[in-house]
């Protein structure tokens, strides 16, 4: 069925429109001019790549300094709708492209890859160069208001104009923060146009608890914590993961917890019982425990604070001596089998 003649007429017609100004927005916008198509952005904030500017603390890691098949892994089934992608656009290539505007990168000891300048704004000043060199248009401060099919293209309606094209790109982010911008409505687009929409759940979230010892320890921050978490059955909900964490007033933060929070709030399981910490990763218990010995043995005098690892900040380990019910005056001569069970 051929598009309304009369529709084409009182609209702009495009090629391709794409909603939603972000990073996935300027990157479509980029390739699609380049191939000489007629592109239209259209953004409702005020400002393009409002999450970029966010992103990486404000510095904006591009991309992982891994393959393709790493990146979709950790997806784990998802990753399998994600590697034809991933294989036209690996991270290498992302970083060439980037570099090619200009933005130099450097490789961080997580992986994580970032600008040089550690400007977030260098990296959404690249992808808008990029797109607008190739010719397309980027409209900010419009909001979308609807869009529906439109004879074999679509219709794209704003409080000044309607706008129809051939094809329709919606990258308007998902409902993670509605105060830049992304509040959902992509969902209910796609939905009306016929796609299936999987339940929602919080990913890359804050842990909640009321256990008063961690948030008594709000402000500490940890690099290296072994993170795993565990069902009301007991099951495990994911395996243990190693990186960063930090204390806060309602709970745990950080890279690994908000890594957990996605198997955390899984509709098939949506609710954890047990998040275990590993405050000495690099060994396990009975590794741990033989070194305790050799220091028993050694010098039984000193206090049993001296046990524990250099590396934790003094409040956490007077709170784990706390927990397993140990004074960080009593010697070591004077610990119980045990009380070292306790502690480990």
């Amino acid at each position: 069925m051929p598009m309304d003649a009369s529709l084409a007429e009182q609209s702009e017609s495009w090629d391709v429109i794409i909603v939603g100004g972000g990073a996935a927005g300027l990157m479509a916008a980029a390739f699609a001019a380049e191939r000489g198509l007629k592109t239209l952005v259209i953004e409702k904030n005020n400002k393009l790549g409002v999450k970029i500017l966010m992103s990486g603390g404000t510095r904006c890691n591009i991309t992982h300094d891994c393959s393709p098949k790493e990146i979709a892994r950790s997806f784990r089934d998802a990753g399998k709708f994600l590697h034809k992608a991933l294989g036209r656009l690996p991270p290498k290539e992302v970083v060439r492209i980037f570099e090619s505007e200009g933005v130099i990168t450097k490789i961080e000891d997580t992986g994580k890859i970032f600008p040089v300048s550690d400007r977030a704004i260098d990296v959404r000043d690249a992808l808008v160069r990029r797109a607008e060199r190739n010719g397309a248009l980027l409209k900010s401060g419009v909001a979308v208001l609807d869009v529906e099919r439109a004879g074999t293209g679509f219709r794209v309606q704003t409080a000044e104009n309607s706008f129809v094209c051939k094809a329709l790109l919606l990258t308007t982010g998902g409902k993670s923060y509605p105060g830049c911008g992304t509040t959902g409505d992509g969902y209910g687009w796609a939905k009306s146009l016929g796609h299936s929409i999987d339940p929602l759940h919080a990913a890359l979230t804050p842990c909640t608890t009321d256990a008063p010892w961690v948030t008594a320890l709000s402000g500490i921050s940890l690099e290296v914590v072994g993170c795993e978490s565990r069902g009301a059955s007991g099951k495990l909900i994911c395996e243990r993961r190693i990186g960063a964490l930090l204390f806060t007033h309602f709970g745990l933060s950080g890279p690994e917890p908000m890594n957990l929070s996605r198997y955390i709030t899984m509709p098939s399981e949506p609710h954890c019982d047990e998040i275990v910490l590993d405050f000495v990763p690099e060994m396990n218990s009975e590794q741990l425990g033989a070194v305790w010995k050799e220091k028993i043995s050694a010098n039984g005098k000193v206090s049993v604070a001296t046990l524990l690892p250099g590396h934790l900040p003094r409040r956490l380990a007077d709170t784990l001596l706390e927990l397993a019910g140990l004074s960080s005056e009593r010697r070591l001569a004077d610990f119980s089998k045990e009380q070292m069970r306790s502690l480990l």
